[in-house]
């Protein structure tokens, strides 16, 4: 009896071996991922958030992470130490601050997207302006825009209302964003009688209206540079996630959002 329990015993613990065996390979044989943190300008939400499915399915070893915000801000993050592998900018202004404190690789950045402005209404707003030069200031309770200090859409906004002899004419009434989805927003909820966006985030909603497109002389060229962050330590997965935002997928998910 004694010897028949101690060879179940035995049997026992060789079965509890082997598949501390299996579980210990498993381990070993699962795939290491790489995880990088993208500094992305508010107005890509939707398109990186669609593309980052797309990329993670090629690459499977690469997961990403995304901080959304106005690029002034996102800047003064990577600036501060924030972590982060690859900065996409809305705007050339905030990407050449990182150049010269040698925070990105100068040899990776590129600009890969760009952008238009637009005047919007709320969808259900009546006699509404037909052009930017139809906007009648004494009218107006509120007109919203980026903050021009951090917000590269607000810096536009403010170079097309001071062109076209506006922007004294509103002070008093403007509404600032922290980024372009807050102007979005104030439009959308009818806490503004209109604001500039780009065409990307107008593209989004079905609760505002176009009016007008601004003229391209009228503002600095609203153009996207992407860059890998200087200080990366995954820097061949960074460049692998930029490659592939303007690669042809990227651009095709750009222009479904409204980019050019």
């Amino acid at each position: 009896m004694q010897r028949t329990l101690f060879f179940l015993l035995m049997s026992c613990c060789f079965v509890l071996l082997e598949g501390c065996g299996k579980e210990e390979g498993n381990d070993q044989g699962a795939i290491e991922r790489s995880e990088i943190m993208v500094s992305a300008a508010a107005s890509l939400t939707d398109a990186l958030t669609e593309l980052q499915t797309t990329f993670e399915n090629e690459h499977t070893d690469i997961q990403v992470r995304f901080n959304f915000g106005s690029s002034g801000k996102l800047a003064t993050q990577i600036e501060k130490g924030a972590p982060a592998d690859v900065f996409l900018s809305a705007s050339e202004q905030d990407m050449d601050r990182l150049e010269k404190a040698d925070l990105i690789n100068p040899e990776s950045r590129i600009n890969f997207t760009e952008n238009t402005l637009v005047l919007i209404a709320n969808e259900d707003a009546k006699n509404s302006a037909v052009s930017f030069e139809d906007i009648k200031p004494s009218s107006l309770q509120h007109f919203a825009i980026g903050d021009p200090e951090s917000v590269p859409a607000g810096r536009y906004s403010k170079e097309v209302l001071v062109k076209l002899g506006l922007w004294e004419l509103l002070q008093g009434k403007l509404v600032y964003g922290s980024d372009v989805r807050q102007v979005l927003t104030h439009v959308e909820m009818g806490n503004a009688d209109y604001g500039i966006v780009y065409s990307s985030d107008a593209a989004i909603s079905k609760q505002v209206k176009v009016l007008a497109s601004a003229d391209e002389s009228w503002h600095t060229p609203i153009e996207y540079p992407g860059a890998v962050l200087s200080k990366t330590e995954h820097a061949e997965q960074a460049q692998a996630f930029l490659d592939f935002v303007q690669g042809e997928e990227g651009k095709a998910v750009l222009r479904k959002y409204g980019f050019q």
